[in-house]
């Protein structure tokens, strides 16, 4: 262990082509300058007016990230892994757990740079946090949600093997004044197990993060 107060920085999720590591500090100036146009950000997060939009962007960005580490307990927690393809960054992953000691489930949300787009590699990065969901941290159930016309999202998580689990209507971006219908999925324990997806991803450092989550050590 290398960092003695927030082991998780320590934290790594290797793939067949990516390497998944929590965020820090240092990579917000880089999360700045890849961060899509098309990404849905917190609409209750505070805009700062004397700013231009894409400076505004990242400052949301910024702050969320530093909400998520400082509010973080165990039984509620989101961890946000930058993504590595070959060194360059080409997105971020996040797990997320709400009552997760009661109820062992987590959800997913992700973006990818906009190149690296349609190659796959959402599906890995998802693939990466389920097997740690379903691996150490011992998840029964994975949830998540996209919007009915998001095809790549929805996708990826047909093909891990999410079913269905109803539909909502919620405001929407940019203006949330209209309601767009929310798709949401759900896969089991059951189901993740019996596909077999988690062989070849490699979790290391997870050991000294247990107490963080609320699990007993080993």
């Amino acid at each position: 262990m290398t960092h003695p107060i927030w082991p998780l920085f320590d934290l790594r999720i290797q793939t067949a082509d990516l390497e998944l590591r929590p965020v820090r500090d240092a990579d917000q100036v880089e999360i700045a300058g890849v961060l899509p146009d098309d990404l849905e950000l917190d609409p209750s997060a505070h805009r700062f007016a004397q700013v231009d939009e894409r400076y505004g962007r990242s400052l949301v960005v910024a702050q969320t990230y530093w909400r998520h580490y400082g509010s973080w307990t165990a039984d509620a927690w989101r961890l946000n892994f930058v993504v590595r393809l070959d060194g360059e960054l080409v997105g971020e992953q996040e797990l997320e757990g709400n009552d997760f000691l009661t109820t062992r489930t987590v959800d997913t949300s992700s973006w990818l740079v906009s190149r690296f787009r349609g190659q796959g590699l959402g599906k890995q990065m998802r693939t990466a946090v389920l097997a740690l969901a379903f691996g150490p941290l011992a998840a029964e159930a994975a949830i998540t949600s996209a919007w009915h016309d998001n095809g790549a999202s929805l996708g990826v998580s047909r093909a891990l093997g999410y079913q269905p689990n109803g539909v909502s209507l919620d405001p929407r971006e940019p203006d949330r004044t209209r309601a767009d219908t929310m798709v949401h999925l759900r896969l089991t324990r059951a189901d993740w197990l019996a596909g077999g997806r988690a062989k070849g991803v490699t979790i290391d450092g997870f050991e000294p993060c247990r107490p963080l989550f609320g699990l007993v050590a080993r």
